[in-house]
């Protein structure tokens, strides 16, 4: 898996956009952020999961993902070894990191149109 692979994919997401936090690419949706690239090195990309997720998929395929180390790495964040990714395992961990984010700011809106 490439960067710009991981771009490519993560960018075809609804509403995804690209844009760059402590020097690293990373993509949004509005101004949340579900993933990044070049973290900690250009070997590796980190997506937003829960840490069930994160749970889940470090158990299923320990070669492509590990936690973050310290504290982001307990809340969910997960890093990609780009090297060992295929796509579909890529889409899927991607995917679950947008909804993650995606999902947050439509629960808010649900919420007030009850209000």
């Amino acid at each position: 898996m490439s960067q710009a692979r991981f771009r490519s994919i993560a960018l075809s997401l609804p509403d995804a956009v690209e844009g760059a936090h402590q020097g690293h690419a990373d993509f949004r949706v509005g101004t949340r952020i579900f993933a990044t690239l070049g973290y900690p090195d250009d070997a590796w990309g980190m997506v937003k999961l829960t840490p069930e997720q994160q749970a889940m998929v470090v158990e299923a395929e320990p070669e492509i993902f590990r936690p973050v180390p310290g504290g982001w790495g307990k809340s969910g964040s997960t890093n990609v070894r780009l090297a060992s990714a295929d796509p579909t395992t890529l889409r899927s961990a991607l995917k679950m990191a947008w909804d993650n984010v995606a999902a947050k700011p439509a629960a808010r809106s649900r919420a007030k149109k009850r209000v």
